[in-house]
C-alpha cells in the first residue's frame, strides 16, 4: 500500500458542501467506481478475499478479536492513518473501496471494524496531542489494541450534550476523576481503549482517552440485541476513574466538535458499508430467485419478482454513485487543503466538515436502501426468508440498526437542512439569489422550448428538482422571517425538504455516472441497462419530490399563495412518462442472466 497524500491535479472548481442544491456538476469531474485504478483494484481484491475467507465468523462474537487482528495484519485498520502513526495511508477513494468490501461481510464485524477505525481512532487523529497520537494510533492501526466510543448515556442519546458523566480535576491538576455511565457501547467487551465524553465540573462537555484497564471501570453484560449479534455491545460504568490530564482531547468544553466531526465520516462510512452489504443481499436474492421453482419455472421469470430485483439494483446503483462522488469530493478537498499547508489530520477533518450535509445524505439513503433490499430479500425467499436457517432473516435483523446509530435518520434529516440554512446565513452558500430567481420564474410564462441532447430530459428534471427545493425552503424561510413560522418547530416541513435534497443528490449522482459511462471509450457494458435505471429513478423521484413539496407547502401556505406554489410544483415536476415495466424488466433480466449483482 502506497502513501498517496496529495494529488497534483486538484480541481479548481470544487463544489462546496451543500452547493449541489444551486449549482450543476459535470460528468467529466465526477469520480465513478468504474474509474478504479490498478492499485485500488488490488486493494479491493485483497479485502474481498479477506471477507470471503471469513465465512460465518463475522456474525459470531467469539471471532471479533481474531478478525480485527487479521484486519490489522493486512493494514486495513490503518489505511486512513499517516505512516508516522503506524498507518499505511491510502487515498480516500481506496478507503471507500475498502469500506464497501467490508460492508459485504455484514453482521457484527461491520460494526466492530467501523467503530474502531472511525469514531474510535479519528478523535485521536483529529484532536489528540502529538504524544497521544504516537502513543495510541500505532497500537490501534496494528490491531494490537481495539477502540470503543463512549458517548450515549441512559438519559442522552440524540441530545448528546445532555450527558451527565462528570470529570473533575484533581487539586494538583495532574488527573481527572470520571464518574458516570455509558450505554450501547460497541466493542466494549474487548476494547483496550475508550473515547469518553464527560462534563468537566458538570457543564463543560469534553473528550478524553481512557485506557480500559484503568481501575474503576466495570462493564455490564452483553446486550441481547435484535441484530448484529456478533458485535460486542455493553454498558460501561466509571467510578472514580483516574485519567491523566494529558489524555484530554481538544479543548475543555469543546467536546461537541470532537463528537460531531468524528460522526461526519462515521456517517459516510456507514452509508457506503450499507451499500456494500446491499450488493450481497441483491446477489443472494437473484440466486434464490433463479433456483426456486414454482408452477414449473424459476420465480425469477415472474414479473412481480423482476420488479423487486430491479428496484433493489436501481436504488443501490444510485447510492453507490453518490458514495463515490462524495468520496472524490472529500479527497479533492483534503488535497486542496494540504496544498495550502494543512496537516493531513486537519485537512481530513475540514473536508468531512465541509461535506457534512452530503455525509448525512449517504448515511440516510444508504441505510434506507439497505432496509429495502433486505426486506425484499426476505419476501423473495418466502417462508424460508422467515427462517433463521437462511441468511435472509439475519440480514433483515442486522440492517435495522443502521437507521438508528451514527445519529438517527430523523436527526440527520434535520441536521442536513439546518446546516444548509446556516451556510446560507454565513454567506458560504448563496441560496438567496437562486431562490429569488425561482420566484421570478414563477411569475413569468413557462418556456415552450423543447430540450435536446444526451439525457436532456433528465438534466432538465434535475434543474427543476432544485427549483422545487429552493421554492419550498425559500417560502418557509420567508414566512419565518415575517414571524409566521418557526422552522425549528416544524419538523415535518424540514423532513420534506431533506427528502427532496436526498432524492436530488441521488438523482444527480446517478445521472453523472450514467453520462460518464456513455463516454467511456472501451465500453464493456450495455448502456441501455444503465439508461433504464436512470429513467426509472427519475420517474419515481419526480413523484416523490412533487409529494414532499406539496405536503410541505400545504402545511404553511393557504389561499392564493398556496395555489401559486402548487402551480409551481406542478410546473417543475414534469418528467415525461416512462414505461417502467419494460425498463425494470431489462434491469432484472440482466441480473438474472448474471446470477449476481453485476452493475
Amino acid at each position: 500500500m502506497s502513501d498517496t497524500l496529495v494529488a497534483s491535479n486538484v480541481k479548481s472548481n470544487l463544489l462546496k458542501g451543500g452547493e449541489f442544491v444551486i449549482k450543476e456538476s459535470t460528468a467529466a469531474d465526477t469520480f465513478i467506481p468504474e474509474d478504479i485504478n490498478e492499485e485500488q483494484s488490488m486493494v479491493r481484491q485483497m479485502v474481498r478475499d479477506f471477507a470471503n475467507g471469513a465465512g460465518e465468523k463475522p456474525h459470531k462474537l467469539e471471532y471479533q478479536v481474531e478478525l480485527m487482528e487479521q484486519a490489522g495484519e493486512l493494514g486495513l485498520l490503518g489505511c486512513h492513518i499517516p505512516e508516522e502513526y503506524g498507518g499505511t495511508l491510502l487515498d480516500t477513494n481506496a478507503n471507500t473501496f475498502i469500506s464497501e468490501e467490508l460492508g459485504r461481510m455484514g453482521g457484527g464485524f461491520a460494526t466492530t471494524i467501523a467503530a474502531h477505525t472511525g469514531i474510535g481512532m479519528l478523535p485521536i487523529l483529529y484532536f489528540g496531542t502529538e504524544e497521544l497520537k504516537l502513543k495510541y494510533l500505532p497500537r490501534l492501526a496494528s490491531g494490537e489494541w481495539k477502540a470503543a466510543y463512549c458517548l450515549t448515556e441512559p438519559g442522552s442519546g440524540s441530545d448528546a450534550l445532555a450527558a451527565k458523566t462528570r470529570a473533575d480535576l484533581s487539586a494538583d491538576g495532574s488527573h481527572y476523576l470520571i464518574n458516570g455511565q455509558k450505554m450501547w457501547i460497541s466493542n466494549a467487551g474487548f476494547a483496550n481503549m475508550f473515547i469518553v465524553f464527560a462534563q468537566i465540573d458538570g457543564d463543560k462537555f469534553t473528550g478524553f482517552v481512557v485506557e480500559a484497564d484503568t481501575p474503576g471501570i466495570t462493564l455490564g453484560a452483553e446486550e441481547q440485541k435484535m441484530g448484529i449479534k456478533g458485535s460486542s455491545t455493553r454498558q460501561v460504568f466509571f467510578e472514580n476513574v483516574k485519567v491523566p490530564a494529558t489524555n484530554l482531547l481538544g479543548q475543555i468544553g469543546k467536546g461537541h466538535l470532537i463528537a460531531f466531526n468524528a460522526l461526519n465520516i462515521g456517517r459516510y462510512k456507514l452509508g457506503l458499508m450499507c451499500m456494500g452489504g446491499a450488493k450481497r443481499g441483491i446477489a443472494t436474492s437473484v440466486k434464490y430467485a433463479n433456483e426456486r421453482k414454482q408452477f414449473g419455472q424459476p420465480i425469477a421469470s415472474f414479473g412481480a419478482i423482476k420488479y423487486k430485483l430491479a428496484e433493489q439494483a436501481i436504488r443501490n446503483f444510485a447510492i453507490e454513485s453518490a458514495c463515490y462522488r462524495i468520496s472524490d469530493l472529500l479527497d479533492d478537498k483534503k488535497n486542496a487543503l494540504m496544498e495550502q499547508g494543512d496537516s493531513y489530520a486537519d485537512a481530513t477533518l475540514k473536508a468531512a466538515e465541509e461535506y457534512a450535509i452530503e455525509c448525512a445524505i449517504i448515511k440516510i439513503y444508504g441505510s434506507e436502501v439497505t432496509d429495502y433490499v433486505v426486506d425484499e430479500m426476505v419476501q423473495i425467499h418466502g417462508g424460508l426468508g422467515f427462517s433463521e436457517e437462511f441468511s435472509a432473516a439475519r440480514a433483515y435483523r442486522d440492517a435495522r440498526i443502521n437507521r438508528i446509530y451514527e445519529g438517527t435518520n430523523e436527526i440527520n434529516r434535520m441536521l442536513m437542512v439546518s446546516q444548509l440554512l446556516k451556510k446560507a446565513m454565513k454567506g458560504q452558500v448563496d441560496l438567496v439569489g437562486p431562490a429569488w430567481a425561482v420566484q421570478k420564474e414563477l411569475a413569468s410564462m413557462p418556456s415552450m422550448e423543447g430540450v435536446s441532447g444526451l439525457y436532456a430530459e433528465e438534466k432538465k428534471a434535475l434543474k427543476d428538482f432544485k427549483k422545487v427545493i429552493l421554492m419550498t425552503a425559500g417560502a418557509a424561510v420567508k414566512m419565518q422571517m415575517e414571524g409566521q413560522l418557526d422552522i425549528k418547530e416544524e419538523q415535518e416541513i424540514v423532513m420534506n425538504v431533506a427528502d427532496m435534497m436526498i432524492d436530488t443528490f441521488a438523482a444527480e449522482s446517478l445521472l453523472l455516472r450514467v453520462e460518464r459511462l456513455a463516454d467511456m471509450p472501451d465500453k464493456a457494458h450495455d448502456q441501455s441497462v444503465y439508461e433504464a435505471m436512470l429513467k426509472v429513478f427519475f420517474n419515481d423521484a419526480t413523484s416523490r419530490v412533487a409529494k414532499c413539496a406539496s405536503d410541505a407547502i400545504a402545511s404553511f401556505a393557504e389561499g392564493d399563495l398556496l395555489k401559486t406554489f402548487l402551480m409551481g410544483v406542478k410546473r417543475f415536476t414534469k418528467y415525461p412518462p416512462v414505461n417502467v415495466k419494460i425498463a425494470r424488466r431489462l434491469v432484472a433480466d440482466t441480473l438474472i442472466a448474471a446470477d449476481d449483482y453485476c452493475f
